[in-house]
């Protein structure tokens, strides 16, 4: 009984602390190569007197090549400023143990589209592509990060990461701080 017992609470627990199985948005091998990309994932959320602004990571393995995928969408009646990558942009993740990897932008000059809605609004959307160096997984894989910071054209970013939040938008609940610790087994 006490054997079947044990083995009852093993199994139980090896459910609970199972890996997360990966989400592909895109997983393709053909004669030109193959390319697989994880599903967009929110990492920063900010809603503020009629103002919001959301970022998006995904993860893509192109040929071997891993890459970032950074979406930020804006949205007000205000005036929207344009920050624009180019290849000289780069995101730099400060991690919990102190270290910070950096992440360089594919050589592509973009400064969003802007799109208004029917209700007035104004939105802005923005995608940059970011290539790891080499060596930097390992770090991510091992420590959460704390603080991401983007160097725009001509302006530079800091969005703090939170250990976990609710979005208003999508009523879900985000881990922006163990994003890569989750989701690097994706793209290897």
């Amino acid at each position: 009984m006490k054997h079947l017992i044990a083995l009852t609470l093993l199994l139980f627990s090896l459910n609970i602390f199972a890996q997360k199985p990966c989400d592909y948005s895109t997983n393709v091998t053909d004669s030109l190569g193959t390319y697989k990309s994880t599903k967009d994932y929110m990492i920063s959320e900010k809603n503020f007197a009629g103002n919001s602004s959301y970022i998006f990571y995904s993860l893509a393995l192109t040929d071997d090549l891993p890459t970032l995928s950074v979406q930020i969408i804006q949205k007000s009646k205000d005036f929207l400023k344009a920050n624009c990558f180019d290849k000289n942009s780069k995101l730099f993740l400060q991690l919990n143990n102190g270290k910070i990897i950096t992440l360089i932008h594919i050589d592509q000059e973009n400064c969003g589209t802007m799109i208004r809605d029917e209700k007035g609004f104004d939105n802005r959307i923005n995608s940059g592509i970011f290539m790891f160096m080499k060596d930097s997984f390992e770090e991510l894989k091992k420590s959460p990060v704390s603080l991401m910071r983007i160097k725009y054209l001509t302006d530079t970013e800091d969005y703090v990461f939170k250990k976990e939040f609710k979005s208003e938008l999508t009523n879900e609940t985000y881990n922006p701080e163990t994003y890569f610790i989750e989701s690097l087994k994706c793209i290897e």
